[in-house]
Parts: structure tokens; C-alpha cells; sequence
């Protein structure tokens, strides 16, 4: 990519070295090559005082230095492990989907750089004295009207799941109506099945929808096939409420538990609905 490199590696025995080390030797190997083209020499002690800075020190030494003088990489790297079965073998439709996803990343990076007002990475927006990261169509949290998708996953009898009553389906069909009529932009974290059918159906339908999620959302995190594909037509925002495991007990349960969690995750969805003012962008 023009920015950075993804890889599928494939390990077929016992490594003597963690893959850090792997990664860390290709890495450096390509900055020395990439040095001895340049002809650029870092001296020993700009060396030695590199290596005791931290991660933010490194970033603003390096970027009052010239281009050539700057690293070819980013301090880390971002890996995902392929899904094995009990007896260790390797998941096949997990790996299949991890080479389509390498192959398909240039036509992601065109897709986010021909629609930036859909493909938007904010880290810090704030939205009702709230701190979220978001991805995706911003603007959608200036429509006249965001209803909330809320459902337990249980009904009143507790034995029959909730998306299979009677009720769960007038209200679908009401959501639908509020959708068809327009300005209407839906607002779920999914939890539940009842509020993930919703959001499915919002997804592959071209629905407005705001989804918010307790995974956070980083510089390097992209949402997977589908959610990517309707961001890509400006109907999909992705919220990520700052650290959702502290924002507090319900029910006297733990706050970093997921009860907890999704409780709170709904209760932001409805301040979301009421929110009409302009979200804060700083970071």
C-alpha cells in the first residue's frame, strides 16, 4: 500500500524467535537499505538517544528532521492470528478471508480516498460532553430525526425470544416506516438479536445507521466487508465510546462487565437520538 504493508505469514513449525523478532528484523533490514540508498547516517548518539525516548518523544524528534532522515516504519505492528479448530488446524474460511482482505485493500484505500466525507477517521469526537472515536459518515448525526433500535432479548414471559413476538414485528415495521419516509437515521449497538437483525438489515439495505460498538476504534482499525461497503455509500456511522468498561455500574454489576457494557452502550444510543447539536471534532 502507498502507506503501509500488509502480509499474510504462514508458519509451518516451531519458531526459535517470537514473530516481533521476525518483524522487527524485516524492518530494520529495509530502514539500513533504505539508508545506504539515501546515503543518510544517523550518528551513534542520535542512535543512543532515539533508543530512550518514548513513542511520542520519537514522533516529534523525528518530524522536525527531513524526510530522509525519518524511519521507513511506525514503532509496533498490528497482527491477527488465524482461527484454529480443537485439534490445531487452521480455519480455512478464517484464513481464506484474511488473503481477500489483503487483495481487496487497494480498492478500499480508492474507495476512502474518492469519498473522505464517507470513509472519516476522527479518534476524538465529542458528542454530548461525551469522547468517542468514529468512523464513517459524521453527518449523520445532524439528522432531523434518529430513533433508537432497543430490544430485550427476552419478552414479558420471559421464554420466548423477543424477535419472535408480535410486537417485535410491529415495531419493525414501524422503524421501516420512519426510514422510508427519510431524515430518519437509525441508532443501535446491536446487542441483542432483535437489535442485531436491525442493524443487519439496515446494513445490506442502504439504511441510514449509526452503530455503536465497546470495541475502540484506532488508527490502523478498518470495519470489516460489509460495514465498510455501506459507509462507502455515506449510510453507516461507527461510534466507539472512550473506555465503555468505565462509565458505570448498572444494576449494582461491575461497569467492565459486559452487562454493564451493553446496558450503558444503549443508554448512549438514546443520548445519541437526542443529540442535535454539532459533534466536536478534535482529534
Amino acid at each position: 500500500m502507498p502507506d503501509h504493508w500488509h502480509g499474510v505469514v504462514q508458519v509451518n513449525k516451531p519458531m526459535n524467535k517470537s514473530l516481533g523478532h521476525i518483524i522487527q528484523y524485516v524492518k530494520s533490514s529495509c530502514t539500513a537499505r533504505w539508508r545506504k540508498i539515501t546515503g543518510t547516517v544517523l550518528d551513534s548518539s542520535s542512535s543512543q538517544a532515539i533508543r530512550g525516548m518514548s513513542e511520542q518523544q520519537r514522533q516529534l524528534y523525528y518530524s522536525a528532521l527531513p524526510l530522509e532522515q525519518q524511519p521507513l516504519w511506525d514503532d509496533n505492528y498490528d497482527d491477527t492470528i488465524c482461527l484454529t479448530d480443537a485439534l490445531g488446524n487452521i480455519d480455512t474460511r478464517h484464513f481464506s478471508a484474511m488473503i481477500r482482505y489483503v487483495k481487496d485493500n487497494p480498492r478500499r484505500a480508492i474507495i476512502r480516498r474518492a469519498k473522505p466525507e464517507f470513509m472519516r477517521r476522527c479518534l476524538h469526537v465529542r458528542i454530548n460532553n461525551r469522547d468517542y472515536a468514529a468512523f464513517g459518515n459524521l453527518f449523520l448525526l445532524r439528522w432531523a430525526r434518529k430513533v433508537q433500535v432497543f430490544c430485550h432479548r427476552k419478552a414479558p414471559d420471559h421464554r420466548t425470544p423477543y424477535e419472535r413476538t408480535d410486537a417485535y414485528r410491529r415495531e419493525c415495521m414501524e422503524w421501516k416506516r420512519m426510514v422510508m419516509q427519510g431524515a430518519t437515521a437509525i441508532v443501535t449497538p446491536g446487542i441483542s438479536m432483535g437489535e442485531r437483525i436491525i442493524k443487519d438489515r439496515c446494513i445490506e439495505r442502504g439504511y441510514p445507521l449509526i452503530h455503536l460498538q465497546k470495541e475502540a476504534i484506532g488508527r490502523y482499525w478498518k470495519p470489516e466487508l460489509k460495514r465498510f461497503e455501506a459507509c462507502a455509500k455515506g449510510a453507516l456511522l461507527i461510534l466507539a465510546p472512550w473506555k465503555p468498561e468505565t462509565i458505570g455500574k448498572v444494576n449494582g454489576v461491575p461497569a467492565d462487565t459486559d452487562y454493564s457494557i451493553f446496558h450503558n452502550l444503549n443508554h448512549l444510543a438514546e443520548e445519541i437520538c437526542t443529540f442535535d447539536g454539532e459533534a466536536r471534532v478534535i482529534g
